[in-house]
């Protein structure tokens, strides 16, 4: 496997860009494979890498379906939903309670009126 050109962080050349980046700009790598990376030292660790990709080859972002739209409606909906009360609880529940807050801490709310 051939080594991919390494540079400093914040040092890429023009056009190259990571995926954030090409998102941003409403594109996609497209199948393309990576051109360069990016490398961050860090202090404890191994150094933070980002993947380049070119621009001039990346593709348009693909439109979303309705079949799409209605797929991330009913998850996001799923994500709100309650368990315990099976109501919507206006916020996504945290996966720490698995419940929403006033079936977490059903005392809290009485003590509170």
């Amino acid at each position: 496997m051939a080594s991919i050109p390494t540079y400093p962080w914040h040092l890429a050349p023009d056009g190259l860009a990571t995926i954030r980046q090409l998102k941003a700009r409403g594109l996609r790598p497209g199948g393309q494979d990576v051109a360069a990376q990016l490398e961050r030292p860090r202090r404890r660790r191994g150094p933070l890498v980002a993947y380049l990709y070119e621009i001039d080859e990346a593709k348009p972002v693909r439109p979303m379906t309705p079949a799409k739209w209605a797929a991330l409606a009913k998850a996001n909906t799923a994500r709100r939903t309650c368990p315990e009360c099976e109501r919507d609880a206006g916020y996504v529940i945290p996966t720490s309670l698995g419940m929403c807050v006033p079936c977490a801490y059903p005392d809290d709310e009485q003590g509170a009126a």
